[in-house]
Order: C-alpha cells, then structure tokens, then sequence
C-alpha cells in the first residue's frame, strides 16, 4: 500500500529548495573559514613580495644599463562576451530544417500566468507573496509536508484555488501540444500542478508532472489510496478528508517538500540523452532535483531558455555553446516563435476546438474532439506535416551564420 515501497528499485530523490550544491555548480566564491597560521604570510603575500622584489631586479639592471625601467604593460580586463542575437530565429531555422526531432520540453509556473494562475516568486504578484491569509510561518511552508500534518487547512484552502477546471490552457500550452502533433515532442516535464498540460491534449505518455498533480489523492501518512473526486468534494466544501485505515488527513498526490518525487520522473535518464533540442520556459529553476535537468542533455545540444530573467546555467559567463535566451514576455515570445515556424494558424485551430469542447466533460471526449478539429484544419490547408510548418532546407547564408549552428548537430527520430 506503501508508495515508498513501490520506489524501491530507485534512488529516493525528494523535492527540495536550491542547495548549496548548486550555488557552487553556479561558481559563487565559497567561504571557507580556515584562518592562516600567525606569522606565516598567505600564498597570495609570498606573491606579491616576490613580485616586487623582481621589480626592483629590473629597475636596479635598467638603472646600471643607462636607460629607464619600462612599465608594466598595460592589460584591460576581458571583455564578457555578447549576448547572441536572433537566438530564436537560429532555434526555429534548425527545427524547420528537421534537425531537432527529439525535443524536450521543461517547464514551470511561468507558462500558466496567461491562464490566470500565478507564479510562486513574482514580487508582489506571485504565490509566496500573498499567503498572509493562510496565517504560514513562512511561504513555502504551504508545500512542508510537517507542517501540513500539524495543520493541514492552509494547503487545503490554497487547493481549493487550484484544483483544475478553474482555468483554461493558454497559447503557451498549445504550442508544446503543436509540438506533439508535429512529431517532435519528446516528453514534456512540468512543476506545474494545475493539469493544464493535460486539458491541452497532451497525451498522459508524454507528460512527467514532476510534481505530482490532482489527478489522485492518497493519505499522507500511510499512503493508502483515496478517490480522487470523493477528496476533491470534501475540500471544496472546506472539509478535511480523512483516511479510513489510519484516519490521518488526506491530500491531493501533490509532491512537498521532503516527499518522494513520482516514479515517472525517472524516465529523465533515458529522455535527456535522445534529446536533439532543450526548450526551457516558464521556470526559475530553485527547486532540485528539478533544476538540475536542463543539465543532463549531452554536450552541444541547443538549450533555449524563454523566461522572464535569466535563471541557472544561463547566468554563467561565458555561456555554454548552443545555449540560446529570449527574455521578455513569455507569451508575446512563444508567439513569435509559433509565427516564425509557420504553426501561428495551426495553434489558434487547437484553441477554437477547445473552445468548442468547453460545454463536453473534460477529459473523457476532449481528445477527440481536438483530433477531430486538427482534421478539419488539415482538410482545408492540407496536411500540417506538408504545410508552412514543414521541414525547410536551410540556405547557404543561414547555415554559415554562426558557430554555434554548425557545431549543433541533432539527430533522426529515436525509437
């Protein structure tokens, strides 16, 4: 009955905050604590007297030769190198040209904020800053699996605003379902819990919701199982719902902090080795294990972050090679990209179905009814595969542009 025992065959991962681990990945200077012996100069000491004494060497030598010491010349400081320019279009002429066929997608909150749900780190408009109400001791306390055993009526009301159904999948969502109707969706891992990946038409195989989802609902102490919707009916009528085996509280098979990550995030290993193409959008990458993916794709695969800021391996300098940014906007971003591909008309297809299925029970007939308008769409503009999304050749002075391109080499579909 015990989920812990059905992870057995794995290393236990747990979800948790940034670690000091990572702040060292990231290069930040560690301190130490060692003092040095009184009495002995540092290494850095011994340098410097050295430095001088040669200096005093050359001046004494010069002096004897008749004519003046030189100066030290003159070094500036290394230049941080520039930010690469058209990294989104460079992105989409390589996927147009078929080059990136196995795409990975990770995303976080930022990619639901169109839909009306917040972030978790937004100043002042994000998650952890407006959860006075909940009476927390902290903000991420909400997601502590001790603190909800000691009083779970917080994430139940935060739940209460979460479950799926209250919103709707935006453009951003529409666009990784383009990508899996174009073939090139690997598999897309999300921190999002709000099952709007899902509501999309996402298929369930090529979804990893890394930290968990609404979908089931189990007791947090035993593990035993609970109906999902029996527990969903108890929290929006602001009831605790209760285990019968231990009578301990029921929640939604959300991951906390401290909790076991699901079985299906393992599939990582296997995913980001295939990967042709990195898309990262929407995250700030703080929570591990779930950060450290974007690491795992081998090296020169192009990375490409749409964010707000710059977050992980992309505040390095110098940046690794084949990594492309795009800050801003994130919708307006994932727009231009969709426009720039040719999958513009195609995305806004998928939203009128939805649209069209919004008065059908969600989400037993919404597949087929996406499939059916993707069927419509392509009777009238000819199949997707051969429209204005279709591989393209890329021309002579598009595959001389940078380095970058050409060191970036994705492969066929693997099986």
């Amino acid at each position: 009955m015990s989920r812990r025992v059905s992870q057995a065959a794995v290393p236990r991962v747990t979800r948790s905050s940034t670690s000091q681990a990572r702040q060292r990945q990231l290069g930040e200077p560690q301190d130490t604590g060692a003092a040095l012996p009184r009495g002995r100069p540092s290494d850095s000491a011994l340098a410097q007297d050295l430095s001088l004494m040669s200096m005093s060497e050359q001046k004494a030598t010069s002096s004897r030769r008749g004519r003046p010491a030189k100066a030290p010349a003159h070094r500036p400081p290394p230049r941080a190198p520039a930010t690469p320019r058209g990294g989104l279009h460079t992105v989409a002429r390589m996927m147009k040209a078929g080059r990136c066929r196995n795409v990975l997608v990770v995303a976080g909150a930022g990619i639901s904020t169109g839909s009306g749900i917040p972030d978790f780190r937004t100043p002042g408009t994000g998650l952890y800053a407006n959860l006075e109400k909940y009476n927390i001791p902290y903000p991420e306390a909400i997601f502590n699996i001790d603190f909800f055993s000691s009083d779970p009526r917080p994430f139940l009301s935060l739940a209460k605003e979460l479950y799926p159904g209250r919103h709707r999948p935006n453009y951003i969502h529409y666009f990784i379902r383009m990508l899996h109707h174009k073939g090139l969706l690997l598999r897309v891992y999300t921190q999002n819990i709000d099952g709007l990946e899902q509501m999309c038409g996402i298929p369930e195989e090529k979804l990893v919701e890394a930290h968990g989802s609404f979908a089931s609902a189990s007791c947090h102490l035993c593990y035993t199982p609970f109906p999902a919707q029996e527990a969903k009916k108890a929290i929006m009528n602001d009831s605790v719902p209760t285990c019968g085996f231990c009578q301990a509280t029921v929640k939604p098979d959300v991951v906390f902090f401290g909790e076991d990550l699901p079985q299906k995030y393992f599939l990582h290993s296997k995913d980001f080795p295939k990967a042709d193409l990195l898309i990262i959008m929407g995250t700030s990458l703080q929570i591990e294990p779930f950060a450290s993916l974007v690491d795992s794709v081998r090296p020169g695969v192009p990375r490409l972050l749409l964010n707000r800021d710059a977050v992980g391996p992309f505040l390095r300098a110098p940046r690794r090679r084949g990594d492309y940014m795009e800050l801003g906007d994130l919708g307006l971003t994932v727009r231009t990209l969709a426009q720039t591909l040719g999958w513009h008309s195609d995305i806004q297809g998928l939203m009128a179905a939805q649209e069209h299925a919004s008065a059908t029970p969600w989400p037993d007939t919404l597949p087929s009814v996406i499939g059916q308008e993707i069927a419509n769409v392509s009777a009238t503009r000819g199949t997707m595969e051969s429209g204005p999304g279709a591989p393209e050749p890329i021309s002579s002075e598009e595959s001389d542009e940078s380095e970058t391109d050409r060191g970036s080499t994705c492969s066929g579909p693997s099986n």
